[in-house]
C-alpha cells in the first residue's frame, strides 16, 4: 500500500517474444525474492516458449543480418540512450533484488550502457579488422570475412543480472546475430525490463527474445535446437554446461562457456573483439583472375 493509501501496482513480468510481451504458454509463474523478501512473480517459460523463441529469432535474422554494419551500430547506440535514460529506475531494481550498494547498481548501470556503446563502435569495422585476402600460389584471388552464425542463444549469468545479459547479447548483435536469452533465474526481474528498451530503441522484433524461468528446464531444449547455431553459456553451472554440450553435438556451431568474475563485467575484461568472434564464422571466396 501506498502512503496515501492507495494499493500499489504491482508489475506483471512476461516473457519477450517475437517484440511482444507474452505470458508464458503454460500459464507458469515463479516466486523472485529480494532481499527484503518477495518483489514480484516473473513468468516461468516452458519448452514451448523456448522453441517460440527460437523461430521469431530465426524469422527475424535475414532482415538483422541483411542491414547494413552502421545501420546496426545506430541501433545498439540507441540501447544506449535508453538505458542512460533509465538508469534511476533500473539501478534501484538491481538493488531491491541483490541489496546492493546504489553506487554498485549505478556502477553496473553505466557499465551496460557503455558496453553498448562499445559494441556499437565495433559493428562497421569487423570486416576491416577480421577480414583478410589471402596469398596463394596459383591465379586466384582469395579473401575472407567475417559473417554471423545466425541464431544465437545467451544464458546469462546469475550476476550482475541485467549487465551480464547486455554484456553478451551486445556482442552478438555487433555481428549480426540474433538472439534468444535466458535471464538470470534468481534475479531476473532488471532483466525483463530490457524488453521496454529493446522495444523503444528500434529493435526489429524478434531479434532479441527474453525468457525467464529455470535454466535447467529451457537450456537443454535450446541446446538440442535444429534452429540454433551458437550457444552461448554464461551461468556458471559445470555440471549442466557439460550436458548442454552433448545436447547441442548435432547441431550447434559454436559452443563457448564463458566463466567471468562478477566484478570482470564492470570493465575492460568483458567488452572485448573476442566476445563478438565467438558469434562469427568466417566465409572464403575464390575468384579467378587472368585470362
Amino acid at each position: 500500500m501506498t502512503e496515501n493509501g492507495r494499493l500499489a501496482v504491482r508489475k506483471t513480468y512476461k516473457l519477450w517474444i517475437g517484440g511482444a510481451s507474452i505470458r508464458s504458454e503454460s500459464g507458469r509463474v515463479y516466486p523472485v525474492s529480494g532481499v527484503d523478501g518477495h518483489l514480484a512473480n516473473a513468468a516461468k517459460g516452458s519448452r514451448k516458449d523456448a522453441r517460440e523463441a527460437v523461430r521469431a529469432a530465426r524469422a527475424a535474422l535475414p532482415a538483422w543480418a541483411g542491414r547494413t554494419a552502421y545501420n546496426r551500430g545506430q541501433i545498439l547506440y540507441r540501447m544506449a540512450e535508453v538505458l542512460e535514460a533509465r538508469t534511476e529506475e533500473l539501478a534501484a531494481s538491481v538493488v531491491e533484488a541483490r541489496g546492493l550498494s546504489r553506487a554498485r547498481a549505478r556502477a553496473e548501470l553505466h557499465a551496460a550502457v557503455d558496453t553498448c556503446v562499445h559494441y556499437a563502435g565495433w559493428t562497421d569495422k569487423l570486416h576491416a579488422v577480421l577480414g583478410t585476402v589471402n596469398p596463394v600460389a596459383q591465379p586466384f584471388f582469395s579473401f575472407s570475412m567475417p559473417e554471423p552464425v545466425g541464431v544465437v542463444v545467451v544464458l546469462a549469468p546469475p550476476a550482475p543480472d541485467l549487465l551480464g545479459l547486455v554484456s553478451h547479447v551486445a556482442p552478438a548483435l555487433a555481428g549480426g546475430n540474433v538472439v534468444v536469452a535466458v535471464v538470470s533465474e534468481p534475479h531476473p526481474l532488471a532483466s525483463l525490463d530490457l524488453a521496454e528498451v529493446l522495444a523503444t530503441s528500434d529493435v526489429p522484433a524478434g531479434v532479441v527474445n527474453l525468457l525467464s524461468g529455470s535454466h535447467t528446464e529451457i537450456a537443454p531444449v535450446l541446446a538440442a535446437h535444429a534452429d540454433v547455431d551458437c550457444l552461448v553459456d554464461a551461468a556458471g553451472d559445470a555440471e549442466r554446461t557439460a550436458g548442454l554440450r552433448r545436447a547441442a553435438a548435432g547441431n550447434v556451431t559454436r559452443f563457448r562457456a564463458v566463466r567471468l568474475d562478477p566484478d570482470a563485467y564492470l570493465g575492460d575484461e568483458a567488452r572485448t573483439l573476442a566476445a563478438v568472434e565467438r558469434t562469427l564464422e568466417t566465409k572464403t571466396t575464390w575468384h579467378p583472375v587472368g585470362a
